[in-house]
């Protein structure tokens, strides 16, 4: 098994995070966001979207982070990909709402356009306009997760055990800590966070996001 990705992308830290804790060996292959290998042959042709990560397995590939984390899980037996219908349908619930609604808001709304600059808006109106409607969008997806989605009651996104949605969920949800979020008003989120962070491998995925991440200290950000 081949997977192609880059240590920063949040989508890489997902599959990473996955394929270490559920105990999976692969040939790891980064490739360079900041050159624009990416965009370019020989990656572009085996990848049309352009995206990191994607997953080889022989002659058969995936391109998109969720399936991915999924197909890893599966293939190991890992009891993080439940096999019961109503367990595994769950946990693709969490996984589809993570990407579809929370990841849009923090990630291409809130952070992804103060940091990089192919995100950030072409007027400083727009600019203002975007990081401000996010930024309340984030906070009530936040809100909604905290008190009704997981509650005091679940040590993980989806239960008592975790899941391939927890996996994918932390690197998106720990977005905030780039730009200094506080997610001090979210207990059950933050406690979460606080366990996902006790992974044997989650120092090691985060390396390069954690160094990044204390480069920007100091600097100001619209934040929560």
């Amino acid at each position: 098994m081949k997977i192609y990705y880059h240590p920063m992308s949040t989508t890489s830290r997902t599959v990473m995070l996955c394929a270490h804790e559920c105990g999976v060996q692969a040939d790891w292959q980064v490739v360079d966001l900041m050159t624009g290998e990416h965009l370019k042959p020989p990656y572009s042709d085996l990848n049309p979207n352009r995206l990191v990560p994607m997953l080889e397995d022989g002659d058969f590939r995936l391109t998109e982070s969720a399936a991915i984390v999924g197909y890893i899980a599966e293939k190991a037996r890992s009891p993080a990909c439940p096999t019961d219908l109503h367990g595994r349908a769950r946990v693709n619930e969490m996984l589809h709402w993570i990407n579809s609604n929370l990841y849009k808001d923090i990630g291409y709304g809130l952070v992804y356009p103060q940091l990089f600059p192919h995100h950030k808006r072409p007027s400083e109106e727009l600019q203002q306009g975007t990081l401000a409607w996010h930024k309340a969008k984030t906070q009530a997806w936040l809100k909604l997760l905290d008190e009704k989605l997981r509650g005091p009651q679940r040590p993980y996104l989806c239960g008592a055990s975790i899941t391939i949605a927890d996996y994918f969920g932390m690197p998106v949800i720990s977005l905030g800590e780039l730009i200094g979020c506080n997610y001090a008003p979210y207990p059950n989120v933050a406690r979460w966070m606080d366990r996902m962070k006790e992974l044997k491998s989650w120092r090691k995925v985060n390396e390069v996001f954690d160094g990044y991440a204390a480069s920007l200290k100091g600097q100001s950000f619209a934040t929560f």
